[in-house]
Formats: structure tokens, sequence, C-alpha cells
């Protein structure tokens, strides 16, 4: 018997069709401990009002929950300051869910936090133990999957995870390692569209995505607030963040819808919509 729509607990086959359900954590303990990447160096000494943080990933969750996406929250631990990144412990690739052993010290734990809450779900998952990828890095389109080589995910780990979806083309785009995620710098939007800020991949990987996709170039002013890293909820409706006039503008001319949503204080420790969101369910 085939499983009614409704029993169907994750799949994902791209980056762009509507949202249904999505894993989010509150930044109940977000703080700036030690810099883990160039944001946070950026604003150490100022570091971040985590009550304001908090405000934010509220209106962010009702909004989310007013445009008829489910979320669920996980419950967020002083040990992890970087839980509200739900987006880097997991990600889900067609109808599997996958968790991988998270690269830096200060988030390792927060898989298991994870896979508790996918048991209580009981919703299947791979454990990648032992890989070394982070859903930051990954994108789906279809049959190819992009996986950006970074400091968080390394080589090996994605020639595992080709031999574990043989029927998927699994390409690696490595980046410089200015920033942390290739979604820091690219962001599938359309089975035709994407977004980059360019100049940080070889000229090769990057003609690789033009020959894909109409690539929509972010400026280096709006890559410092993330303008890549939005989040799109399906139907041309697109998560942004209000100070990125320029990307949103650009994505409104396209037929765009933005919903605008101020995240600033949560990106102070490098990640916006997209690494503040795990998508589960999407079709």
């Amino acid at each position: 018997m085939s499983q009614r729509p409704d029993y169907i607990k994750c799949t994902c086959l791209n980056e762009y069709d509507p949202l249904k359900k999505v894993v989010l954590c509150p930044p109940d303990y977000m703080t700036i401990k030690e810099p883990i990447n160039e944001t946070q160096k950026q604003y150490l000494k100022e570091n971040i009002d985590t009550e304001l943080a908090k405000k934010q990933h509220q209106a962010l969750v009702q909004t989310l929950r007013d445009l008829g996406i489910e979320v669920h929250l996980l419950t967020p631990h002083k040990k992890f300051p970087e839980q509200v990144f739900t987006r880097d412990i997991g990600f889900t690739l067609g109808q599997q869910v996958f968790v991988a052993d998270m690269a830096h010290d200060l988030r390792v734990g927060e898989e298991k936090e994870f896979i508790t809450y996918l048991e209580k779900e009981e919703i299947t998952y791979t454990n990648l133990i032992g890989d070394m990828i982070e859903g930051g890095d990954v994108f789906i389109d279809g049959n190819t999957i992009f996986v950006g080589v970074s400091n968080r995910t390394n080589v090996d780990a994605i020639q595992h995870l080709q031999t574990l979806l043989p029927t998927y083309e699994v390409i690696a785009i490595p980046f410089t390692d200015k920033y942390l995620h290739l979604d820091c710098v690219f962001n599938i939007i359309s089975p035709n569209e994407a977004l980059i800020f360019p100049g940080e991949m070889s000229k090769e990987k990057h003609q690789l995505l033009a020959s894909r996709y109409d690539l929509i170039e972010v400026s280096e002013e709006e890559q410092a607030t993330l303008g890549t890293n939005i989040l799109s909820i399906g139907n041309k409706r697109i998560l942004s963040l209000p100070i990125n006039h320029r990307v949103n503008n650009k994505l409104r001319e396209r037929g765009y819808e933005i919903i605008e949503v101020d995240i600033t204080e949560i990106i102070k420790s490098g990640g916006a919509f997209r690494c503040c969101t795990l998508p589960l369910l999407r079709g």
C-alpha cells in the first residue's frame, strides 16, 4: 500500500517547492564565546543581544506559522550557543534525512539532540558517522546535489554521499575558505534561477552553475548581510532581510514576493534564514 501524502514525514526534492514542515531552534543561549567564523570575529566585542535575538526568532517562527508552515522547535541547551543554526546539523535529500558529525568542537553534540527529535517523531534517518558534512553546504535540485567543499565539509564525505545516493549526481563545489558555507555565496531559488556572490569559486564551477541557472549577483555589501542566505518557501515567495534592498528589489522585478523579517541580531553569528531552518517536507 502506498503512503498517503499526509503520512509522508520528510521529502525535499529541491530548494524551492512549497515548504510544509521545518525545524528551528530558539537562540536562548546564543552568544559568541569564541569566534568560529569571520562574521563572529567582527562582532566579538559587541557580541549578541540574546533577548533581541530571541524576539526576532519568535517573529520568524510566527511568520512561518502564519504562512501555514508547520514549525517544529528543538529544545535549546546552554552548552550549544550555535544551536539556532539548525540547517547545519542535518539535511533532507529525497525522502531521507541525513545527520553527519559537526565539524567544530563548539557544535559537537548538536547532532544527538536532532537525532532525539527524529526518533521521537519516528522519522527515519541515516547517521553519517565519521563524515564531516554540514547542511549549509548542501543543495538539492532534482537529481543533482551540489555540495560545497569548505572548512566544515570535506571531499571524503561528499564522495561517501554519492555512494549512498547512486541515482543522484553529487557535484562538489569548492569555494574560498573566507566564507563558512556554500549558502553564504550561493542559493538556488527556482528551477532556473540562483543567487550568487561572484568570485568565490573557480571559473569552471561558476560556468557550470551559469549553464544551469540564471545567476543573480549579490553585491559585496549585501553579502556582508548574507544577501544569498534567503529562504524560499515556494510559489515564488522568499524570506529575506529588510536591509538587503538591492537583492529584494532584483527579486521583486522577477516576480517574487519578498517577505521581510528582521533577524539582524542573529546574523551577527554568521547565519540568516537558510541557516536557521532545516526543511523536512517540501512539495
